[in-house]
């Protein structure tokens, strides 16, 4: 599996770059917000990718970060969805445009997503929603979003590391057991107790 693939880039379009590292030209397919961030050509590059195989083809697609590359693998899991219509989503969507539209279940959201109707676009929802957590917008208002001091120790366990979907598990589960009125330090002693 080719993870990550540095090296100088010799070619640059819309839909894909040619990157050569090691002596080798590597093609590698990009959606537009990674093409926004590219050097010009000669300039150095780093892309983290996902190499995607079938059964006549080796294909290499490549992302500016850790994160779009997870969420175009999380893509990839939903019935339906291959690498091209995954990489038309993270071409017209941010990441958190889409984490939003999924959490929310507004497939409104994939409209001006070439390719993708409403059957494809309610079954990214249904398959994902749940799944992109990690992927939230901070502050990210969700269904049962927490209010007040429950958002402040969900705030404080995102900043010590925790996913923001476990998080929100736990404060939810402290402030079941302490109330309502618990102070903020209450909720997160509670809340690391349970993690």
């Amino acid at each position: 599996m080719i993870a990550l693939l540095e090296g100088k880039l010799l070619e640059k379009s819309p839909a894909s770059v040619v990157i050569s590292a090691g002596g080798v030209g590597y093609l590698v397919y990009t959606p537009l917000s990674t093409y926004d961030r590219l050097p010009d050509p000669g300039g150095t590059v780093r892309l983290y990718t996902h190499l995607h195989v079938r059964d006549d083809a080796l294909q290499l697609y490549g992302f500016s970060s850790r994160e779009e590359r997870q969420v175009f693998e999380k893509l990839l899991t939903v019935n339906g969805v291959g690498p091209r219509v995954a990489m038309a989503i993270l071409s017209s969507l941010t990441v958190d445009r889409l984490v939003s539209a999924v959490e929310s279940g507004q497939s409104a959201g994939f409209n001006r997503v070439p390719g993708v109707g409403k059957k494809i676009a309610e079954r990214v929802i249904l398959e994902l929603k749940g799944k992109l957590g990690e992927f939230l917008p901070v502050g990210m208002v969700t269904a049962g979003a927490l209010t007040g001091k429950g958002e402040e120790a969900l705030a404080a366990l995102v900043a010590l590391g925790y996913s923001r979907m476990q998080a929100e598990k736990a404060v939810a589960k402290a402030i079941e057991e302490a109330g309502e009125s618990a102070d903020t330090t209450e909720l997160v002693r509670r809340a690391l107790s349970q993690m």
